[in-house]
């Protein structure tokens, strides 16, 4: 199976000729069927394809300055082919920076009411993002409000059944759509909310991790200065 995907991805490169630098945002030409563009996006960001249900147990998750890990829970298997394919339709990266702008998008577009699970999820990639660029952060929830995501069942099923169709046809039903948005002042203060949280599980989740990296490092003999010494970061895209 693996053999053959790569296989796939390897003629579809040749194919299209496109750029597979991975800080590169996720565009890909409205004429790509869903099937081909998914296949591209997985092999321009070094990703496996989402087959079978053999997962790994946790999943690095972008949280400040770590990595930490988070179970691999169901939800996130059963939707992450929707959420890779809202960076397709995005063009939002899979770096810090992009994983933040799509989480906001997906807040912008109702996930935390489609999914209580989906919504932390993108709150924590939110903190990130927000850290690191708020005014995308917020051009993105921007777009998001005028848009839809494919989480819901009718869309997941069309996606599914619909492989062959143009990029172009899906882009058209769920991308900035909407003429006026319902009650703009409440989606911000919405957001306020959403990014009161994600500060809160921000500081849960990165400072005993932080504790925990420091002193595991000092007990393995490391000195200090080095493990506080700041790092040239090559994911911040």
């Amino acid at each position: 199976m693996n053999r053959l995907y790569y296989l796939l991805a390897s003629f579809m490169f040749n194919k299209y000729k496109m750029n597979l630098q991975v800080k590169a945002p996720n565009n890909f030409a409205d004429h790509y069927s869903l099937n081909e563009a998914m296949t591209l996006f997985y092999q321009k960001n070094g990703f496996g394809p989402i087959v079978g249900d053999r997962q790994p147990l946790t999943v690095g998750v972008y949280t400040g300055c770590l990595i930490v890990p988070m179970p691999n829970i169901g939800v996130r298997h059963k939707y992450l082919k929707y959420h890779d394919l809202h960076h397709i339709l995005t063009g939002y990266t899979v770096g810090r920076i992009g994983e933040g702008e799509v989480s906001a998008w997906e807040l912008g577009t109702g996930s935390m009411f489609r999914h209580p699970i989906l919504g932390v999820m993108n709150l924590i990639a939110l903190s990130t993002g927000f850290f690191l660029k708020p005014k995308r952060m917020l051009q993105a929830y921007q777009r998001g409000l005028i848009s839809s995501n494919t989480y819901d069942a009718k869309s997941r099923l069309w996606i599914d059944t619909h492989g062959e169709h143009p990029l172009a046809e899906l882009k058209q039903i769920k991308m900035e759509y909407k003429a006026k948005i319902f009650l703009p002042w409440l989606r911000w203060i919405e957001f306020a909310v959403y990014l009161s949280f994600a500060m809160l599980i921000h500081a849960v989740v990165v400072i005993p991790a932080l504790i925990l990296r420091i002193v595991s490092y000092l007990l393995a003999g490391e000195p200090f200065i080095e493990i506080i010494k700041p790092v040239k970061r090559s994911d911040l895209y």
